[in-house]
């Protein structure tokens, strides 16, 4: 398994950067959406066909989001120092390194999965009391959040994503997730339409569809010439690499579970807005988390590209990679959002025609798009200094602007002005404070100058 082989996908050590980085953070983003396309057919089909009320079947897959938001996020972010261990390893050519990583990457995945579906169990009562679940819509709520829970050791194999992604090949999951997306819609449909089933068949389609993408992933890992083979009987933890993995992952973690974790907060509040308020909200979310996963490719695609060169040694091709990754961020995220702005209203009719569900929800999606400049400048920035292994400052800053702005505004402001907008004004006021945060981080760390120094002096 040469180190060689992996340059027949994207080779992020040589030649030209700005044609590979949309080729590396597109598919990415395809994928990320074609996973929130999950969730949304899920909350269409309900609003559509379900034989029970809709909205309350809209509301009750919609309360969730931000629950399984959190679990995700920590264990997205964890899957990341996945990858950067892995693109370290690749740019100094160490192939025992990526093979010890790549194995250490699933074993950690399963046992995380079966980790949360036990504890989530137990406390899946009490987390949904927490978030204010009106009582029309609590027994639903809780019933597909335990489905789902369920299907969290197959769900957590989201690291072989990040194991392909870490070599440059990111169109592995778009083609996997393709297959168990078209699936899923058809799971959905048949038990929802044909079986009379409501929130309970949609939760259960979602989970038997991780479960095929799971799987061609680990069958695509086994049978790969790359770098990056899986061997059964190689499958166990290094400690070193583990611990390497823990030090990048787990503060990445936190800080996408720490925006997760204020949403939280922020679902509550809305929550206590009544049920046409959960699900305009709901209905919003699933389409302006479209334009937000192409803004969040780029900042994967500057980890991947700057842990690779930064593994080579190569600091002008990292600093190369941060500047061409806001540029095209920047044209990428402009034009998803004039699209979604285009045919927001007709979008947002498809999840539920209330007139008033329409208007809300047209009202949270103007508001978030004018705060995503500072989103795309925090994830860039983070994404960068990812990449050199600096992972514990962002979410600590993180923590300080997101969470502590969002919980800070909704015991204080929100208390004053009970209001939906209000509660969405805390986006652009939190995102901007982050951004300045990560801003003067990357300023007085400089690792690419600081490392070309190390190399002159030594």
């Amino acid at each position: 398994m040469g180190m060689e082989q992996t340059h027949s996908k994207i080779d992020m050590l040589h030649g030209s950067i700005w044609n590979k980085l949309p080729r590396y953070a597109l598919p990415v983003a395809a994928t990320a959406i074609l996973e929130q396309l999950f969730n949304a057919s899920d909350i269409a089909i309900v609003g559509n066909f379900s034989s029970g009320d809709k909205t309350v079947a809209v509301a009750a897959v919609g309360a969730n989001s931000s629950i399984i938001g959190l679990i995700l996020n920590l264990f997205i972010g964890i899957a990341l120092g996945a990858n950067v261990v892995i693109a370290n390893a690749i740019g100094r050519k160490d192939s025992e390194t990526v093979q010890k990583a790549v194995h250490t990457a699933i074993v950690m995945a399963l046992l995380g999965g079966i980790a949360v579906a036990i504890l989530g169990e137990c406390i899946a009562k009490q987390v949904m009391e927490l978030l204010n679940v009106p009582d029309e819509v609590f027994p639903e709520a809780l019933l597909y959040l335990r489905i789902y829970l369920l299907g969290m050791p197959v769900i957590f194999l989201y690291f072989e994503a990040a194991i392909f992604r870490s070599i440059g090949d990111t169109k592995v999951p778009l083609q996997a997730l393709l297959i168990s997306g078209v699936l899923n819609v058809i799971m959905n449909l048949f038990f929802v339409i044909v079986l009379h089933m409501t929130v309970n068949g949609v939760a259960i389609a979602t989970v038997l569809s991780n479960v095929v993408s799971s799987l061609i992933l680990l069958q695509k890992l086994m049978k790969t010439e790359t770098c990056v083979h899986v061997n059964w009987k190689q499958l166990k933890i290094d400690r070193t690499v583990f611990i390497r993995m823990i030090q990048i992952g787990l503060p990445a973690g936190i800080q996408g579970a720490v925006f997760a974790a204020a949403n939280i907060v922020i679902q509550s509040a809305i929550n206590s807005l009544g049920t046409i308020v959960i699900a305009a909200s709901s209905a919003a979310f699933n389409i302006e988390i479209i334009a937000y996963y192409v803004l969040n490719s780029f900042s994967q695609a500057c980890t991947t590209f700057v842990g690779q060169n930064y593994g080579a040694g190569n600091m002008k091709r990292c600093k190369r990679t941060l500047l061409l990754c806001l540029i095209e961020d920047a044209i990428a995220s402009a034009i998803a959002i004039g699209l979604i702005l285009l045919t927001g209203k007709y979008l947002l009719a498809i999840f539920n025609h209330n007139p008033e569900v329409i208007q809300i929800g047209y009202t949270r999606l103007v508001i978030i798009f004018s705060a995503y400049t500072f989103s795309m400048l925090y994830e860039v920035l983070s994404g960068y200094l990812r990449g050199f292994g600096i992972s514990l400052v962002p979410a600590i800053l993180t923590t300080i602007g997101v969470c502590g702005t969002r919980i800070a505004w909704i015991y204080t402001v929100f208390q004053n002005s009970r209001t939906f907008a209000t509660i969405m004004f805390v986006y652009p006021v939190s995102l901007a404070i982050t951004a300045v945060l990560i801003g003067v981080a990357t300023l007085c760390y400089r690792p690419s100058y600081r490392k070309e120094l190390q190399k002159q002096n030594v």
